[in-house]
């Protein structure tokens, strides 16, 4: 496989290192893909525990004769640096350095610069259409277990599987936290820009700010307006996020639009590999078993790509 390493944004404050998996041939321009990383700080081939999907989605797409970017994401270098900072957004966070990637493809001589697409996991796949939006200009758009929902509507029906999870006593004590982070929520928007950034909703480094921008910018509000092709792609074991409210949701907003298409994965998690545990209390050692992302995801994508 023909890596070449490459630095994202190496003149501004937050240079990032990553990887280009470029085909050798020199007698044609190559579709080409950005990948952006779901929640938390990340490196470039995502890796979660023992597994590492956005370095198989690499190698996979590169075998298909499509470039692949990935990066290591800003938080997961320059974290301690971001972590004070009251105005921390997605678009710092995310978006400024999905579209320099783009750019540093649009750059390179090799690359068919109309056939560059985004494939956004998780939170980068929600992240995917207001990226493509404020500069990505991408040819299409892939998001893997992403949602059309808000951020912090996902994250309570995380917890509420969490509490249903528990024994009763620790479901007692589970409900007050839960309760305290739901009235949060619930004045999210009543709150200005300055106030949000003064309230913390987790620990003393993730304010209600981070929450609020970011559900100013809704997914579906971008998704809707465009014409160009979208994939989306869930995993139906995905305990993350869910076939009925954000896989069907999208079907529900997008289903009748021509340039959308869907595709659920029996049996896959949020990572698309293999279901093992398949419930959110044991993801920490779901991701510790080491697999790969499923061949036909893979497939999937290399083929809507290579026919658009």
């Amino acid at each position: 496989m023909a890596d070449e390493k490459i630095v994202i944004g190496s003149d501004t404050k937050y240079p990032l290192n990553g990887i280009l998996s470029i085909p050798n041939e020199s007698n044609r321009l190559f579709p080409a893909v950005v990948l952006v990383h779901g929640s938390g700080p990340s490196n470039m081939d995502e890796k979660i525990g023992n597994i590492y999907p956005f370095k198989d989605i690499a190698e996979g797409l590169f075998e298909k004769g499509i470039a692949v970017l990935r990066y290591d994401k800003r938080t997961f270098v320059y974290g301690k640096e971001m972590k004070n900072s009251p105005g921390l957004s997605v678009k710092e966070e995310t978006i400024e350095d999905a579209i320099l990637a783009a750019d540093y493809l649009r750059k390179d001589s090799r690359i068919d610069s109309n056939k560059i697409f985004i494939i956004g996991h998780s939170l980068g796949g929600m992240l995917a259409p207001r990226i493509d939006a404020e500069g990505g200009n991408f040819a299409g758009i892939i998001i893997l277990g992403g949602s059309p929902r808000r951020l912090e509507e996902i994250m309570m029906d995380q917890n509420d599987n969490v509490l249903n999870s528990l024994n009763k006593f620790l479901k007692i004590i589970a409900r007050k936290q839960i309760a305290k982070l739901s009235s949060k929520f619930n004045n999210l928007y009543h709150l200005s820009d300055e106030e949000a950034k003064a309230t913390f909703v987790i620990g003393k480094h993730v304010n209600a700010y981070y929450f609020k921008e970011m559900g100013e910018h809704q997914a579906i509000e971008y998704l809707t307006a465009l014409d160009k092709p979208i994939f989306i792609l869930h995993g139906e074991k995905d305990f993350h996020v869910s076939v009925e409210k954000d896989f069907n949701g999208y079907k529900h907003l997008l289903g009748d639009k021509p340039n959308v298409t869907f595709k659920l994965y029996p049996n896959l998690n949020h990572a698309f590999m293999p279901s093992v545990y398949g419930e959110i209390l044991k993801a920490k050692k779901e991701y510790k078993v080491a697999q790969h992302v499923d061949k036909q995801v893979i497939h999937d994508i290399s083929d809507w790509i290579l026919s658009v």
